[in-house]
């Protein structure tokens, strides 16, 4: 099998494109691996930052609680301050970022304050945990908007309150403590979510309480419309791809609601920190691989322009093998070849097939008086006549010897080959190239036929020997002759 230029290109641009494709898969493997380890990292994240808020807010819910036994009991109200401070609030009540625990009357008064014996006299009626408390008596524990604590210089805090009730159910006040939001913001700097990641913990009623990057104008604000709120609103816990409002930019958001609170928290990494690393890499295998498959075209291209020039030397020196080097006909090597094939073929189909055998006039007396580059001229022209009078692919034309000529013409009768017989003659005679020594003063050829319906023909030489001996004869009447 020969390898042809256009297999090798075709083979190598197969190769390259195969290398890509296998390249591009292993990279989108490595897209979706890299956005796998994000979204297990911001679950972790969420899990870690969801279990330790919703243990101290249960802790200091149940502060809260102990304070409402506290003070269902008679006795627990008839101790001294000192005492009564001792068994209402636990050292839970004084942990850092924990601010004051609060016990108010029916009126909004402060009654009881956890760090001290004294109260201040405020009045705190106005709060909205103290009214949804005096409106209510099903709240349960109740977390406060953020606002500016008036008992302490703590920055922006919340409240954590349940409801105090007399015996009958009546209103009886609040119980109410507060929680300095710094203690979120300290606890979600300890977690790393790369350089455009954020976290956040909002009210269940959109209002935000703390994010990171930190900015205190965004405390308070109402997330309400916005489509990643509406997306955590829909599900207790879930992940999605979304763009932030407030900073407008594209990350991958875990969301959950903190245990039983009405607190949603969402932890997002930006798609640019997740596919940082992957982009990074996909430049360098995609600068190697493009490089690679460059180089493998290059070189078959280098390969094929190599081979299409030792094809063309050998398809060259097959035809130089086949052909005479000074009248571009076949030579009597290949003449012999496709006479075989074609007294076979004849033979087998019953196919006439006619010879014609020519020979130049006296070329001898010729090139002893021309000279020999005369003759080569001369019998290139008699070449050029030959090719002209044979027009079907079937027929060939060779050079048969010094002088001598021969045409096969295969589906060919006598008259048929008569005919083109006498169209080589009369060519050759119309060239009136000059032979002064010949009788006829120019060149001429002699034509010798044969032909297998005129004859029946044992062997293929003998087939030949007829030609050559109706060319004798045609010599011997004189020569310029068809016989």
């Amino acid at each position: 099998m020969t390898l042809r230029p256009k297999t090798v290109i075709v083979a190598s641009v197969a190769i390259a494109c195969a290398i890509l494709s296998i390249t591009l898969w292993v990279l989108l493997q490595m897209r979706h691996d890299a956005l796998r380890r994000a979204k297990e990292s911001a679950l972790n994240v969420s899990l870690l930052v969801e279990r330790d808020t919703a243990r101290t807010l249960e802790v200091y819910d149940l502060s809260l609680q102990a304070v409402i036994e506290g003070l269902r009991h008679p006795a627990v109200v008839k101790l001294s301050v000192d005492l009564r401070q001792l068994v209402l609030f636990d050292h839970s009540a004084t942990a850092q970022d924990m601010g004051s625990m609060l016990v108010l009357d029916k009126d909004g008064k402060v009654v009881i304050e956890s760090t001290t014996t004294t109260p201040l006299p405020e009045n705190l009626a106005d709060s909205d945990y103290f009214k949804v408390h005096r409106n209510s008596s099903n709240v349960g524990l109740y977390i406060s908007h953020p606002f500016e604590s008036r008992l302490g210089g703590h920055g922006a805090s919340i409240a954590l309150s349940r409801r105090l009730s007399h015996a009958d159910g009546s209103f009886a006040g609040v119980v109410v403590g507060t929680m300095h939001l710094n203690y979120f913001r300290k606890l979600f700097v300890g977690m790393h979510l790369g350089a455009g990641g954020s976290m956040a913990l909002m009210l269940a009623d959109g209002t935000m309480l703390m994010r990171l990057p930190y900015d205190a104008k965004i405390v308070g604000q109402s997330l309400i419309g916005t489509p990643n709120y509406t997306l955590f609103t829909k599900v207790s816990n879930g992940e999605f791809f979304g763009t932030a409002a407030i900073d407008g930019m594209r990350r991958w958001y875990t969301f959950r609601q903190i245990g039983k609170f009405p607190l949603i928290l969402d932890v997002a990494l930006a798609t640019q920190d997740i596919y940082a690393e992957w982009d990074r890499r996909t430049w360098i295998i995609g600068f190697l691989v493009g490089a690679v498959d460059l180089m493998i075209i290059a070189l078959s291209l280098l390969f094929a322009q190599q081979l299409r020039c030792r094809l063309a030397t050998e398809a060259e020196l097959r035809s130089l093998a086949r052909t005479d080097g000074l009248t571009g006909l076949y030579n009597r090597r290949t003449f012999d070849e496709i006479a075989q094939i074609e007294w076979r073929r004849a033979q087998r189909k019953d196919l006439p097939l006619s010879l014609l055998l020519i020979d130049v006039d006296q070329f001898k007396d010729f090139n002893d008086f021309y000279g020999h580059p005369a003759g080569d001229d001369a019998l290139a022209a008699i070449a050029h006549c030959l090719n002209h009078a044979i027009r079907r692919p079937g027929d060939t034309a060779a050079r048969y010897g010094g002088e001598e000529f021969v045409v096969l013409l295969p589906d060919t009768d006598l008259v048929g080959a008569a005919q083109v017989a006498e169209h080589i003659r009369s060519s050759v005679q119309a060239l009136e190239h000059p032979h002064l020594t010949s009788a006829h003063q120019i060149v001429t050829v002699s034509i010798g036929i044969a032909c297998t319906t005129e004859q029946q023909f044992a062997t293929l030489r003998a087939f030949v020997s007829t030609a050559d001996a109706a060319l004798y004869d045609a010599k011997a009447r004189g020569r310029n002759q068809v016989v």
